[in-house]
């Protein structure tokens, strides 16, 4: 009997030694974090390359989100393997071996490090690739074929992406930014990896349903501002719609107007667990998108270049901001057309050192880079620049004038000169580069404040050169991201669409449910 009981007792230590403490911690979640961003234009001559997405893997993804840093309550949620993100300017279409490359070397890393429980997946939307209608839905097809069904996909995504049926059906929670400009562009991918947290925290798992909803309207990001009506008042509905009970969140998708592929155009989405919510949030939604369809106009007023040059040199307001828009490189322009510039050049007001100030950001011309650092800061320089990809409309601009400024190591010019050509001061570099910072200019001896007229390659200005502006209007110039959407020609998009096809009658807004992951 004693036997018995120092047996007993000794099983009960034992036990009493490896029973699970309430104080263990938890067992943390295992989220991946992968994605290639870039908006595409299949209207310019330009191709992307592997190098431009610029991929960063491990920790050094986790440090482009402030949102994630070390002693952050987000990055202790979870066992975090990042495994390749990269983010390009926007551009030409991405060549086939260059996105196989990054796409390959994604699902090398993730199989080598699974399994997961989560991944958030950081994209754009509006890649487009050769041979492709639809990279990012191969993409994310690609991944679920290493991670399995079970591992939640929460998709962060720009509201000028494009929602296929296929990326909608693999994304488990979905989201995109709710203003344009992005401020919230942050704000929105910590929403998207914080859903996702939620979701494996909770136990609840993949939110029971999403509704998906085409929308037949096609406009440029710069007739969709939420700075103005209608899209400030239809985007104000979005965060209210998202924080209903039986709601994990609401998004739409204005789409990208550059790309000819059946995907293009805008979508709205609801995922959570009330069917019936779920459903008639997103037909609320994109019937408010539909009824508003004809107000958008463009977010500044618009004419032909010699009009705001015209108005620009009349103008006693400092800096005069003039868009060139037709070759924009925030929104895929090749950034080389050199047009604009040709036709400032031709300006008699600006042939003379006194006349009216103007900077133009920017032209790529990697020879003439070249040449100016033989000469140097001082020399003389005659030679050209720009048309090396896009010379559709304009051929290789001659430029004549003083070298001011040689600046090397920016991220993506690598070299910048100024060159002073009568009263214009020409930014040329070796590759292209958006100018959206004072900082920008004023790194490189410049002081826009102080100029009368800045033109730059942009559409809508960023809230940092819009802050800069005494005036501002948006030059209707040609190139592969031209305003006029009817002049580029779209070939492959789904017809009717508005406003291609302004009289069509109301399409079925009805929301479509889409079979959860795996099923």
């Amino acid at each position: 009997m004693q036997k018995l009981l120092y047996l007993l007792a000794t099983v009960l230590v034992l036990w009493g030694c490896n029973a699970p403490s309430e104080k263990s911690e938890k067992k943390l979640p295992r989220v991946a974090i992968a994605g290639l961003a870039i908006e595409s234009s299949t209207f310019s001559p330009a191709f992307t390359h592997a190098e431009a997405f610029h991929a960063k893997t491990g920790e050094d993804i986790l440090s482009q989100y402030p949102f994630m840093a070390a002693d952050s309550a987000d990055r202790k949620r979870a066992e975090w393997i990042p495994t390749l993100q990269g983010h390009a300017l926007p551009g030409g279409v991405v060549t086939k071996e260059a996105y196989d490359s990054l796409v390959n070397e994604t699902l090398k890393m993730l199989s080598e490090n699974g399994p997961y429980d989560g991944l958030f997946f950081d994209i754009h939307g509006a890649m487009s690739v050769e041979g492709l209608d639809d990279p990012e839905g191969d993409f994310i097809i690609k991944i679920r074929e290493v991670t399995g069904p079970e591992t939640i996909i929460s998709t962060s995504m720009d509201l000028h992406g494009n929602v296929s049926w296929r990326l909608a059906e693999n994304s488990d929670l979905i989201t995109c930014y709710r203003m344009a400009p992005h401020e919230d562009a942050l704000e929105s991918k910590q929403r998207a990896l914080e859903n996702l947290l939620d979701r494996l925290e909770s136990g609840k798992g993949k939110p029971a349903y999403k509704a998906w909803i085409p929308v037949p309207i096609l406009l440029p990001g710069e007739k969709t501002s939420t700075r103005i009506e209608p899209g400030k008042s239809l985007y104000a509905q979005v965060a209210p719609a998202a924080n209903q009970e039986g709601i994990v969140d609401a998004a739409i998708w204005i789409g990208y107007a550059w790309a000819d592929a059946p995907r293009n155009h805008a979508v709205v989405m609801v995922t959570g667990d009330d069917q019936k919510k779920v459903s008639k949030t997103a037909e609320e939604l994109a019937k408010s998108f539909w009824e508003v369809r004809g107000a958008f106009d463009f977010v500044a007023p618009t004419a032909t270049l010699k009009e705001s040059l015209d108005m620009a040199i009349a103008s006693q307001k400092h800096p005069f901001i003039i868009s060139d828009t037709g070759d924009n490189p925030t929104a895929g322009g090749a950034g080389d057309v050199t047009w604009t510039l040709q036709e400032i050049l031709k300006r008699p007001e600006f042939k003379s050192v006194n006349g009216p100030s103007l900077i133009y950001a920017s032209i790529p011309g990697p020879e003439f880079v070249k040449k100016a650092k033989e000469i140097g800061v001082g020399g003389e320089i005659s030679a050209t620049a720009g048309a090396a990809i896009d010379s559709r409309f304009a051929p290789p601009v001659l430029l004549e004038g003083t070298i001011e400024t040689i600046e090397d190591g920016d991220i993506h010019a690598e070299t910048e000169v100024v060159v002073k050509v009568g009263s214009i001061h020409v930014i040329v570099t070796k590759k292209r580069k958006p100018y959206h910072h004072e900082s920008d200019f004023t790194n490189l001896g410049l002081k826009p404040k102080e100029t009368d007229i800045v033109v730059v390659k942009i559409g809508y200005l960023v809230p940092e050169l819009y802050d800069m502006r005494a005036d501002w209007i948006m030059a209707l110039t040609p190139g592969g991201v031209d305003q006029d959407l009817e002049r580029l020609g779209h070939k492959n998009i789904k017809r009717p669409m508005y406003p291609l096809d302004a009289d069509m009658e109301t399409p079925d807004l009805s929301a479509q449910m889409v079979p959860l992951s795996g099923k």
